[in-house]
């Protein structure tokens, strides 16, 4: 079933980035030559992993709470995450003076969890992983009557990371390529509108964890299909299902997509600190790994990676970096 949702147009993006001014920074889009000699591509990368919160996904928290209405405002928020999508809501909760509860899964990465206590979040832990979280979300919102953020069925927040694709058009008007990992698909969503809003003819490439593929698998094919569990290190991009609205404007929009096994996304964290020297999580780096893995048909093009996010724990880089070599 596709979502009843009306997706963000470029419009709609263009007022987000009004909603931002004064609070979100733009993100540098960098050449970093060692990245360019070890790919042997035009590879410039988008530096989402720059934003207050680590991640992209702040820009859409920012915009979705700037647009409560003061009743919203008064009941408070609540939403489900594995850490930047709650981060996201944390922080523009903060700013704005509003509550906020995030329901992570249990043993969700500790550092995402502190980062959002920090940012004045109520942090519970639910469930065995994020649709478990989420669907305990979605009782809790009722029953306390919070509004209920979902982490993908938003225009609101698809509209406001939607900002950095426009950057990314601004600062490089004619990519052949831009890479972006999907896990919820709004960062690929907003990069789909963007593009097409302004009639390029860059293709979007989504990016995902062969051991988290639903998505992949529901694009592809015939049906949308959902996963029991799944089983990648790269919490960002660790869904189970596709959702509504994301999915039916990337089931038009998206390009294609390539998946990456649990060896593939550590290289790409590998990769990203020898070549750009910026620590990325397994999702921010997903896109490095892909023009890795994508180099002969992308050799001669014009390519933008999106570092989505930086929010790794020092137990993962130690256990990533012990399992292959630096340099």
């Amino acid at each position: 079933m596709m979502s009843s949702l009306k997706p963000p147009s470029l419009e709609d993006v263009k007022r987000a980035r009004a909603a931002l001014d004064g609070v979100i920074r733009r993100t540098p889009l960098m050449r970093h030559p060692l990245l360019s000699a070890e790919t042997g591509l035009d590879i410039h990368v988008k530096h989402e992993n720059h934003n207050p919160t680590g991640a992209f996904k702040v820009r859409g928290g920012v915009n979705l709470v700037a647009s409560l209405s003061d009743d919203e405002r008064s009941r408070g928020i609540i939403t489900a995450s594995t850490g930047n999508h709650g981060q996201s809501i944390a922080f523009a909760s903060q700013h704005a003076g509003v509550s906020c509860l995030v329901s992570v899964p249990r043993g969700n990465n500790p550092d995402k969890n502190a980062a959002m206590r920090a940012l004045g979040a109520t942090v519970v832990e639910h469930g065995k992983d994020f649709d478990e979280a989420r669907e305990w979300v979605e009782d809790q919102a009722k029953i306390r009557g919070l509004r209920y953020v979902h982490s993908a069925n938003e225009p609101l927040l698809i509209a406001g990371v939607g900002t950095y694709a426009l950057e990314i058009f601004e600062d490089i008007s004619d990519p052949d390529v831009i890479l972006v990992p999907i896990g919820g698909g709004s960062g690929a969503c907003g990069c789909c509108i963007v593009r097409t809003g302004l009639g390029r003819k860059t293709r979007v490439i989504g990016v995902q964890a062969a051991e988290a593929d639903a998505f992949t698998r529901s694009w592809r094919g015939p049906e949308r299909v959902s996963a029991d569990r799944t089983a990648t290190f790269a919490e960002g991009l660790a869904t189970r299902f596709s959702f509504d609205l994301t999915f039916g404007i990337l089931k038009r929009e998206l390009d294609d997509i390539v998946t990456l096994t649990e060896s593939e996304l550590e290289e790409g964290v590998r990769l990203s600190l020898r070549a750009t020297h910026n620590l990325a999580e397994g999702a921010g780096a997903a896109s490095l790994a892909a023009a890795t893995k994508l180099r002969d048909q992308l050799r001669g093009k014009k390519v933008v990676a999106v570092m989505s996010g930086g929010n790794i724990t020092t137990e993962m880089v130690r256990r990533i970096l012990a399992n292959g070599k630096l340099t």
